[in-house]
């Protein structure tokens, strides 16, 4: 499992830290579709939630949220979470003022770390789930309702996502960051940009990047900008002929450019293993900070579409149902929500934005935390109403796209 390497870097971004304050508070698969989609009999049955559709997540009398009024457990808590998604140091201070310990254990792709959190076999206090899978998580019992009590720093964050589509008032999840999925790349390895191209995503078949082209490892992220390079808008689309292009597409880039699959885009780029990659918002951000000494990140580029027209999304957190330790892992997400705690996480550490409202995006360049040439990495909460976010997929299309990465990965 790729950990973050350097971790003596935090010297080259001291200045950051230092800087927070003019940023913040001057601006105001058959299996798994079993055991989560309501074929269990205890289970609810799984509404399709999406920016058209909002769904309130249902209730159970046998699923209850943590009484209020509780004091945080002793011990360990335990979070579940990917690799580089969450600065060391919040740990270590949470486990401080709590007198706990915090334990992190990191998973690659959001396939392996539903089908664990689905089987209950684990026992996670947090996790850090995704859109196009909360519903099932939920629906199969997986995660226990939050108890608001705990989280009054809630309101910390955009009004959207304290009500957000997936999860009406907020019943499960909280927010914790946001993202866009571009291209990122090395500027000074490529002869050719994205931007520079009539379909920008062509750049994945150029052939002068061959063993150098990457996508992200992920079964819906990946497909998605097969769909996006022909004119399919609709990333969640379920129609038979619409999966199997993507599968054709991707296919092809086994022979075209040997592609190769990672969620470790923030170093892979930086460090020059990949020229092309498949790349979060927040990976191109924090690029920067894995380059070797004496390079700037001015080789570095990040390119989404200029209409906005591509995929979007945010990171939720969540408590598993069977956490041992369900209030302290209250008020670890309310620990997160804090205004100075999220904007540190994202300057000192991961680089991926978080919805808080007291964060000014537009001065996020000019006090030095993104540079120039990844503004195109910004997230602002308007986006929202033009990109795509991944939503949850019928039973029958997810196991339809399921068996179609299944496929390419193959032979990869």
């Amino acid at each position: 499992m790729a950990m973050h390497p350097r971790e003596s870097r935090y010297g080259r971004r001291e200045f950051l830290g230092r800087s927070a304050v003019g940023v913040i508070g001057l601006s105001s698969l058959g299996t798994l579709l079993a055991a989560c989609g309501g074929g269990d009999g205890g289970a609810a049955a799984l509404e399709l939630a999406s920016p058209s559709n909002p769904v309130t997540q249902p209730l159970f009398d046998d699923n209850p949220p943590v009484a209020s009024g509780l004091e945080p457990e002793k011990g360990t808590l335990r979070i579940y979470n990917w690799s580089g998604y969450l600065w060391p140091r919040i740990k270590k201070d949470f486990a401080k003022e709590y007198g706990v310990q915090v334990e992190e254990t990191y998973f690659s792709t959001t396939d392996e770390a539903v089908a664990k959190i689905s089987s209950g076999a684990v026992d996670f206090d947090v996790f850090f789930p995704t859109t196009d899978r909360v519903g099932r998580l939920i629906a199969g019992k997986a995660l226990q309702p939050l108890n608001h009590d705990y989280l009054p720093n809630l309101r910390n964050v955009w009004p959207s996502v304290q009500d957000p589509w997936y999860d009406k008032g907020s019943r499960y999840t909280v927010p914790y960051t946001t993202w866009t999925t571009g291209i990122g790349y090395r500027v000074d390895k490529v002869a050719t940009r994205p931007e520079s191209l009539s379909n920008p995503y062509e750049i994945y078949w150029d052939e002068a990047n061959r063993g150098k082209v990457y996508l992200l490892d992920d079964s819906r992220d990946a497909p998605a900008h097969m769909l996006l390079k022909n004119g399919i808008m609709n990333v969640n689309t379920e129609d038979p002929e619409d999966i199997e292009l993507a599968k054709n597409e991707l296919k092809s880039l086994i022979d075209a450019v040997n592609v190769k699959l990672s969620t470790d885009d923030y170093t892979n780029v930086p460090e020059g293993k990949a020229w092309v990659h498949q790349m979060w918002s927040g990976s191109a951000i924090g690029a920067q900070w894995y380059l070797p000494e004496g390079t700037g990140p001015e080789v570095l580029g990040f390119w989404f579409p200029e209409d906005g027209r591509g995929v979007i999304g945010n990171d939720m957190i969540a408590i598993p149902r069977n956490a041992k330790h369900p209030v302290l892992a209250h008020h670890f997400l309310n620990y997160l929500l804090d205004e100075k705690h999220g904007y540190d996480n994202f300057v000192n550490y991961t680089g991926y934005q978080p919805p808080l409202t007291a964060l000014d995006p537009d001065r996020l360049v000019s006090d030095g935390v993104v540079p120039a040439n990844l503004k195109t990495a910004i997230v602002r909460e308007s986006d929202f109403d033009v990109a795509m976010p991944l939503t949850e997929l019928s039973a029958d299309g997810q196991a339809l796209w399921q068996n179609a990465w299944a496929e390419f990965k193959a032979g990869v």
